[in-house]
C-alpha cells in the first residue's frame, strides 16, 4: 500500500465502503416489527470509529478488503446492539438525537432487535477464513465477556459511595476499551499481523478507550447542545459515576461538600448544571480530564508509530487525533 501523507482521502474511501457495506445488512422486510426498529437503528450516523480502526488495521497489515469490510460493519452492528440494550438498562429517550427503539416502540421489541442484531454480528464474522476463523470468533466472543463485565460493575457502581477512580478505569476498560482492542486485531487478524503485533495493536485499543470514555466524560458537562444529541450533563443529573464526578468528590474540600450532597441527593438539577461545570473548572478536574485525554491519546499514538508504516498507520494517528480533538 503506498503512503498517502494526506489520511482523510483514504478515510473517506473507507467510509464509502463501509456505509455501503452496512446499508446491506437488514436484508428483510417481514415481520416489520423486528426488521423495521432494526433497519432504523442501524440508519443512526454515528461516529463509526470502531469501523475504521479495523479497516487502518486491515491496511496496515495488507489483510483482504472483504473480509476486513465484513468485520467493521460486524463491531459497529455489535456496538449498537450494546446501544439498543444498554438504553433500555438507563432508561435514555434518546440516542444520536433520535428516539430510542424502546421509547419509539417498546421494550420488548427492543430487547428482541438487540438479540438480532448480536446474531447478525456472528453471521458477519464467518467472512474469516478457516485458519483465522477460531481465533476472530474466541477474542470476539472473550470481548463480549468483558463488556458484560464491565456494564454489571458500571450497574454496581449506582449503588455505592465509596468507587474509585482505579475501579472506575477498570470498567471503562471493560465497557469501552474493550471493543476498540477488539476492532483493531480483528482488523489485523485480516492480514498478516504477528502476535506481538497483534498485541501492540490490543494496547492501543487499551489507551484508545480510554481517552475515549474520559473525553466522553468530559464533553457531558463541556459540550455545546445542539451538536452533543444528548443533554448536556445528563451524567450529572443522574449522578453516575464517571471520570468528572469521581474526581470532584475526591478533590472537593469535605467542609463544602456541593458534589457529594448532588450526587447524595440523586444528581443534579438541570438549573444545577452551569454551576457544577464552573465548580469542575475552578477544582482544576476539567484541565485534569483534558490532561488525561491527552496523555492516554498520545500514548496510543506512540505505539501506532512503532507498527508498519504506510496508510493504515496514518490513518490511525489521525483517528486518534480527530478523537483527541472533537468537541462533540
Amino acid at each position: 500500500m503506498s503512503h498517502n501523507p494526506d489520511p482523510s482521502e483514504r478515510i473517506s474511501v473507507h467510509s464509502a465502503a463501509f456505509e455501503a457495506e452496512l446499508a446491506r445488512v437488514i436484508d428483510r422486510v417481514d415481520p416489520a416489527g423486528l426488521y423495521g426498529p432494526a433497519a432504523y437503528i442501524l440508519a443512526g450516523q454515528g461516529k463509526r470509529f470502531r469501523p475504521h480502526l479495523v479497516l487502518a488495521a486491515q491496511d496496515m497489515f495488507g489483510g483482504e478488503r472483504k473480509v476486513a469490510l465484513k468485520a467493521a460493519v460486524a463491531v459497529e452492528v455489535f456496538h449498537i446492539f450494546t446501544l439498543v440494550h444498554d438504553d433500555i438498562m438507563d432508561k435514555s429517550p434518546t440516542r444520536r438525537g433520535r428516539d430510542t427503539i424502546h421509547v419509539k416502540w417498546d421494550e420488548p421489541t427492543a430487547i428482541l432487535t438487540g438479540d438480532y442484531l448480536l446474531g447478525k454480528t456472528v453471521s458477519l464474522l464467518l467472512a474469516y477464513p478457516d485458519q483465522t476463523l477460531r481465533s476472530a470468533l474466541e477474542y470476539f466472543t472473550d470481548t463480549i465477556r468483558k463488556l458484560c463485565e464491565g456494564q454489571v460493575r458500571d450497574m454496581a457502581f449506582e449503588t455505592r459511595d465509596d468507587v474509585t477512580l482505579e475501579e472506575y478505569l477498570v470498567m471503562i476498560d471493560q465497557k469501552t476499551s474493550a471493543l476498540l482492542e477488539c476492532s483493531l486485531v480483528l482488523g489485523g487478524m485480516t492480514g498478516d499481523a504477528a502476535p506481538d503485533q497483534l498485541e501492540t495493536l490490543e494496547q492501543i485499543g487499551h489507551h484508545l478507550g480510554r481517552a475515549f470514555q474520559i473525553q466522553d466524560d468530559l464533553l457531558d458537562v463541556t459540550a455545546d447542545s445542539a451538536q452533543w444529541g444528548k443533554p448536556v450533563g445528563g451524567d450529572l443529573m443522574a449522578a453516575k459515576k464517571t471520570w468528572m464526578l469521581l474526581s470532584a468528590l475526591a478533590a472537593e474540600d469535605p467542609s463544602d461538600a456541593w458534589f457529594k450532597a448532588m450526587a447524595d441527593r440523586g444528581g443534579a438539577r438541570k438549573e444545577d448544571v452551569p454551576e457544577a461545570r464552573s465548580r469542575m473548572e475552578a477544582m482544576g478536574v476539567v484541565e485534569s480530564a483534558r490532561d488525561a485525554v491527552i496523555f492516554h491519546s498520545e500514548h496510543a499514538i506512540r505505539l501506532i508509530e512503532s507498527l508498519p508504516a504506510g496508510d493504515g498507520r496514518s490513518i490511525l494517528v489521525a483517528l486518534t487525533r480527530k478523537m483527541q480533538e472533537r468537541l462533540y
